[in-house]
């Protein structure tokens, strides 16, 4: 799988959320200013070509779909941040962000909770 850009990211995002949709149905979920039509169709048939994106044809217009979940490209991307960023640590990816976002002691407490959670669930 290939990481999107952050244009490519910005259209998965919208047809995650639609699930299906038209190029003018994502040009209207996007942020003002918006973005040229042929500008969003030409990001859309980039995702098509990296096996993002599939689509409907009704003669000339195309209805696109999503064909990568986006737990899936979460997962993927994720991944790829903590082995870039993290030195493919876990710990080192939330000792970041506790530190970072000056987390206070119930926010760690509650992290860790979900964790033991997360730890009690796996087989």
């Amino acid at each position: 799988m290939k990481e999107l850009t952050k244009a490519e990211d910005q259209i998965m995002q919208v047809l995650w959320k639609l699930k299906r949709a038209f190029v003018k149905d994502i040009i209207e979920q996007l942020p003002s200013p918006k973005p040229a039509y042929n500008t969003v169709s030409t990001i859309v048939r980039i995702l098509e070509k990296k096996g993002f994106v599939g689509y409907t044809a009704y003669g000339k217009t195309h209805e696109y779909f999503p064909l990568v979940p986006k737990e899936k490209y979460t997962h993927f991307y994720l991944n790829n941040l903590v082995k870039g960023y993290f030195g493919g640590s876990f710990q080192n990816l939330v000792s970041f962000f506790a530190s970072e976002n000056k987390m206070d002691i119930q926010d760690i407490d509650q992290l860790l909770k979900q964790l033991e959670e997360l730890k009690n669930k796996k087989p």
